[in-house]
């Protein structure tokens, strides 16, 4: 198993020129059998004439030049076109007359430059061949050579259509991988909205607080210490973030996980709390043995909603639930409209509508908007187990 799946692989490796060259020894040891003497490409009806050296020379002409029909098309179709020409000139009727539509089959298929001059000059090539072959045979009938010329025409279409087909799957070949590229993008910068605006956001509300604490030294050192961490935790998630693009990520063993569980969501609301933020948290439920993707998103609607609730509702009372079911995790977070937002900046409204990307992704539901009493509620149900 292991011998029959390593020589395709061998086979493969090799160049090109290697690989089509069996073929033209192939076609040239069957034009110089005996056996298959006169019984090759007849074109004009010229009487069978015994084998010679030109017959050799016509032979070697027709089947070598195969070896380098994809690299150099337009060498191997000329070196061919002669070679056959001086075949049925002299009446030698090789095998290796079947050389000509392959030849003009990877013309079709592999020539970038000069293709409609190629039809042109091969056309004209073969209408004075055929004009030769006429004066010297016997007089066939024209329609005999009309013949010839449209099956030699549809080896050269069905190469154009080959070429054709090719062209265009490396064209979706290429729009996919852009494609993939440019959604990877997207995701680092959904990815990178999300720790730099929560971290900074909390840092610029504890900074402002601490213009008031000047009195007050002890609170005034532990808002200052919450700044310090919340820089360290900016640092250590900025970290993590762009190891992903690193192209050996993920290949060492025994590395930490990068992906923030919905177990940190904890952390989240510590760190909003000392913002000045009053968070009551609550998890219902077991998180499953597998999330998938349920996991991050989960953590990022958390994280995207109180970084708003710092920014737009500071100071109000805020809630978030995090309910774990079989098959799902659903996301509440809500504040009751009673804080304000003068001491955050404002933001791009982006964060929403990358978080309902991200859950409609899953194959969930997310909603955002006002509530009854002034506040804002973000609500999400991500169905889990989703590698998506």
């Amino acid at each position: 198993m292991i011998l029959r799946r390593r020589v395709p692989e061998l086979w493969h490796r090799l160049d090109v020129t290697v690989r089509d060259l069996p073929l033209g020894v192939l076609f040239l040891v069957a034009s110089v059998l005996p056996v298959f003497h006169g019984d090759g490409t007849e074109v004009g009806g010229l009487p069978h004439r015994p084998a010679d050296a030109l017959a050799g020379a016509a032979a070697v002409l027709q089947c070598l030049p195969l070896a380098v029909r994809r690299r150099w098309p337009l060498v191997c179709l000329a070196l061919v076109s002669a070679g056959f020409a001086l075949d049925q000139v002299r009446g030698y009727h090789l095998v290796a007359g079947t050389a000509l539509p392959i030849a003009l089959l990877s013309a079709g298929s592999y020539l970038d430059r000069y293709r409609r001059t190629t039809l042109v000059a091969a056309t004209a090539a073969f209408a004075a061949l055929s004009v030769e072959l006429h004066r010297r045979g016997p007089g066939e009938p024209a329609a005999e050579f009309v013949t010839f010329y449209l099956a030699l025409a549809l080896a050269w279409g069905a190469g154009t259509w080959m070429r054709s087909a090719r062209l265009a799957e490396a064209e979706r070949s290429s729009r996919v991988a852009e494609d993939a590229r440019t959604a990877e993008r997207t995701r680092i910068a959904r990815e990178l909205h999300d720790v730099v605006t929560h971290h900074v956001t909390a840092m610029v509300v504890q900074a402002e607080a601490a213009r008031y604490l000047t009195a007050a030294p002890d609170r005034l050192d532990r808002t200052l210490t919450a700044v310090s961490d919340t820089g360290r935790r900016a640092i250590t998630d900025l970290r993590h973030l762009l190891d992903l693009l690193n192209p050996d990520h993920g290949t060492g063993h025994g590395g930490e996980d990068r992906t923030p569980p919905v177990g940190r969501v904890l952390t989240l609301v510590e760190q909003t709390r000392r913002a000045g933020q009053p968070v009551e948290f609550t998890e219902e439920g077991t998180p499953p043995a597998s999330t998938g993707s349920a996991d991050l998103v989960a953590y990022r609607v958390v994280q995207e909603a109180l970084t708003n609730a710092l920014k737009y509702d500071h100071g109000s009372r805020t809630s978030v639930l995090v309910r774990h079911g079989e098959r799902e995790i659903t996301v509440e977070v809500g504040t009751d409209g009673s804080g304000s937002r003068a001491a955050s900046p404002g933001g791009s409204g982006r964060g929403l509508d990358g978080l309902r990307e991200r859950v409609d992704v899953l194959g969930g539901d997310f909603s955002a908007g006002s509530r009854s009493d002034g506040g804002f509620l973000v609500r999400a149900r991500i169905p889990a187990g989703s590698p998506a």
